[in-house]
């Protein structure tokens, strides 16, 4: 079965097989193929021994050579893990890269520190790319901060539009029918 979004036929492959081609891209420093490795260690996926430290090592390793995936990972591990200076660290490099959920966590990140407007602007920033769970929050919280000078309704509804225009973009014939078949 090929991927509708990608065309690959990774359907008929089993685990083994899958690995060895991620492996093949890893000795060739592909981020994309690091960052896959470095998941599989991390949840124990595709037949591989869940190994966090080997996947944080990974993930790091994709980071340098400038995956906003990688970097949105890290972030999430190391606020987890409650380093709060290398979990931003890493959610900016990301966000920086257009990682819009990287965004969505620096503004999470923003609001526990006490910057409500630095959390606002991400938020903005990350709805008007696309992030659903930003725009949730900037329409469900909106009405308590329209007192503020940072945040009220026209900016709300300029970000509401910007994000209904990211979403039309992202839109394709072939995705739609592929998600209809799933449903």
């Amino acid at each position: 079965m090929k991927c509708p979004f990608c065309n690959s036929d990774q359907g008929s492959k089993n685990d083994e097989e899958q690995v060895e081609q991620i492996m093949k891209r890893v000795e060739v420093n592909d981020a994309g193929a690091i960052y896959m490795l470095a998941h599989n260690y991390y949840l124990g996926l595709q037949g591989l021994q869940q190994d966090r430290t080997k996947a944080i090592e990974l993930f790091t390793k994709s980071a340098d050579l400038r995956s906003s995936m990688a970097h949105c990972n890290l972030g999430g591990i190391y606020d987890n893990g409650g380093d709060m200076k290398k979990a931003m660290f890493h959610f900016e490099a990301a966000a920086m890269a257009g990682h819009e959920g990287a965004r969505y966590s620096l503004a999470r990140c923003e609001k526990d520190l006490g910057n409500a407007e630095r959390a606002i602007e991400h938020l903005r920033i990350a709805a008007s790319a696309g992030c659903f769970e930003a725009m949730h929050v900037l329409i469900k919280n909106c009405e308590p901060f329209e007192e503020d000078s940072f945040v009220n309704r026209e900016s709300i509804d300029t970000t509401l539009a910007a994000y209904n225009n990211s979403c039309a973009e992202m839109r394709s014939e072939s995705r739609d029918a592929y998600i209809s078949s799933e449903i």
